[in-house]
């Protein structure tokens, strides 16, 4: 990076981890200077009847005036559309409360909208909980566009913890794509002269193997094993924060995730895909891909197209549209990819397909 260049680093002014917190969400927003606001609260439907009612009742009894929101996709028209509603009502805060869609169109919008954000993830399904990044539908391709970091991020253990044992496991899995993208990072700034940040780098890699000496507490689910899990995508989206951009979190494991999304007739959960090709890129790399394959089986994720839930020949195609997918980030995959002789030796080299 050049001397002059500028690199603006956009980080969370709060995180708040522990049991129960949600029902003190009020106090912590008042404590980094938000008090008798209006929030708009984001989620989906499920989390409207299980969680929604407690947080309201909370921030209610602190003082706030709350709308809410709930959301069946997350796309860049429910999101714009969002981001037009608060500016004609007197919503002051975007809070999104939920899994990744809840999250991301509320992340979007804020960023529209010009408002602070406020993560209430329920789940330990991915790190964009904290990172500047959303993905939505509607972009010109399914990958992350830059909006903002949360002004707080608010992680009720307790909650997680109730959460679907399925999706708590898919943010395992997205936690080990960083042994992969670091190298994809590495490699792009030696062959291509990529800006490569060690500092980002060192702390999405720390991420990762955190969660690798904690497999057994997580894979019990076990409070322990939560709160390592959710610290670490913590980590993972302030790498993201850090590099400004996602290249820390984010390499060829993550093309054949999305590539997988788009292809699959029953798409995997994000996670579990990226677990997936974290096996098959460390391969490529050269690296312990069965240690990688070993660690998702403990928990309890899929290694195989067969437990993703989609078939031989869609894992083939993913892998060979997964280079397309962002053809200005290298990566293992190289410029021009995989073709289908490589693709099907790689899948079946890591016993991901039969």
């Amino acid at each position: 990076m050049a001397e002059n260049s500028l690199h603006a680093i956009d980080l969370p002014r709060s995180v708040v981890v522990g049991a129960r917190v949600l029902d003190d969400i009020g106090s912590h927003l008042g404590r980094i200077g938000f008090r008798d606001s209006g929030i708009l609260v984001v989620t989906g439907p499920h989390v409207a009847r299980q969680v929604f009612p407690r947080a309201r009742q909370a921030l209610e009894d602190s003082g706030y005036t709350v709308w809410h929101e709930v959301v069946l996709d997350a796309s860049t028209s429910t999101a714009a559309r969002i981001a037009e509603e608060v500016d004609s009502d007197r919503v002051d805060i975007i809070m999104g409360m939920g899994g990744g869609k809840s999250i991301d169109v509320a992340k979007y919008a804020s960023y529209e909208a010009r408002k602070p954000f406020i993560s209430v993830p329920t789940v330990a399904s991915h790190d964009g909980i904290t990172s500047p990044f959303a993905s939505l539908k509607g972009f010109e391709r399914p990958v992350s566009r830059r909006a903002k970091a949360p002004d707080l991020i608010v992680i009720d253990i307790s909650v997680i913890a109730s959460a679907p044992r399925r999706y708590n496991i898919a943010g395992f899995g997205d936690l080990l794509g960083k042994y992969t993208a670091v190298l994809d990072w590495r490699l792009a700034h030696r062959l291509k002269g990529e800006y490569y940040g060690a500092y980002a780098a060192s702390l999405a890699l720390m991420s990762a193997r955190h969660v690798s000496q904690y497999v057994s507490e997580i894979a019990h689910g076990t409070i322990e094993g939560y709160r390592v899990l959710v610290e670490a995508l913590v980590s993972s989206g302030v790498a993201m924060c850090i590099a400004g951009s996602t290249r820390p979190a984010s390499g060829s494991e993550h093309l054949f995730a999305h590539a997988l999304s788009m292809t699959a007739k029953n798409p995997p959960l994000h996670g579990e895909a990226v677990g997936v090709g974290t096996i098959m890129m460390s391969y490529l790399h050269g690296r312990k891909w069965k240690k990688i394959r070993r660690l998702l089986k403990k928990v309890g994720a899929p290694v195989t197209a067969k437990e993703l839930g989609v078939s031989d020949e869609e894992i083939i195609e993913a892998l060979v549209n997964a280079a397309n997918i962002r053809p200005e980030r290298y990566t293992i995959l190289g410029e021009k990819g995989l073709n289908h002789a490589a693709a099907e030796r790689l899948a079946k080299n890591t016993g991901v397909i039969s």
